[in-house]
């Protein structure tokens, strides 16, 4: 199961990712803020997502509306202190799948999002995708372009995947350095320049502009068309 966990309190956050992953969880992604819950949601595909209502940057409903406005069908859970009826109704109503009120047992929560997730079928991607005169094959990680092949380390296959899934949507250094490698590993965030310098090097065709945009200040897309 994915999960990708809203939480602004840092105490209860990093201790129901723990206990999240202890209960068999195959990953969960762990946020702050209610637009970096929006964006992870819409860069990446969860079994489930629990969203705290009290964030800074965009509260769960407020979230969750956005979500379900922009056709996001996945699964979601609002954890919340407030329990009066017109609270629960409110948070329903949003687009939320389930409600779970605070202070509660990580047992229910995890019953829960099993329950969730057993409703909730993740979206076929296709196989073999074919953009800008390459060909990417998602099972056998090749990528080539006019029947040469194109040698990728398994971070760049990643790296364009992810891109080429998201294409129009402009991706953060931070939100590509977290699902790619994740805040907890020891190199640093010069790595996604670096990685994504020698992608270009790999992917470009020899004349006209990159297929991957930098947006100063922000991170990379790859344009629709």
């Amino acid at each position: 199961m994915k999960v990708l966990l809203a939480e602004d309190d840092e105490m209860l956050g990093e201790l129901t990712v723990h206990l999240l992953k202890k209960k068999g969880a195959k990953s969960v992604d762990w946020v702050m803020e209610g637009e970096d819950a929006y964006d992870y949601a819409r860069a990446s595909f969860y079994d489930v997502i629990v969203l705290d209502w009290m964030m800074p940057n965009g509260d769960g409903v407020e979230i969750c509306k956005k979500l379900r406005k922009n056709g996001y069908s996945g699964a979601v859970l609002m954890l919340t202190a407030k329990d009066s009826l017109s609270d629960r109704v409110e948070g329903l109503d949003a687009g939320a799948d389930d409600y779970l009120v605070k202070p509660f047992e990580i047992e229910e929560l995890w019953a829960r999002l099993r329950a969730l997730a057993r409703r909730t079928f993740s979206p076929l991607q296709e196989e073999i995708v074919e953009f800008n005169g390459l060909k990417i094959n998602r099972t056998s990680h090749s990528v080539c372009r006019d029947e040469e092949q194109i040698s990728l380390t398994p971070r760049e296959f990643e790296l364009l995947d992810m891109l080429v899934q998201n294409r129009g949507k402009v991706l953060t250094r931070e939100l590509i350095f977290d699902r790619i490698w994740g805040f907890d590993t020891d190199v640093s965030m010069k790595t996604i320049d670096a990685t994504m310098k020698l992608l270009r090097k790999k992917v470009d065709a020899d004349e006209g502009e990159s297929l991957i945009e930098t947006i100063r200040g922000v991170g990379y897309k790859i344009e629709k068309t």
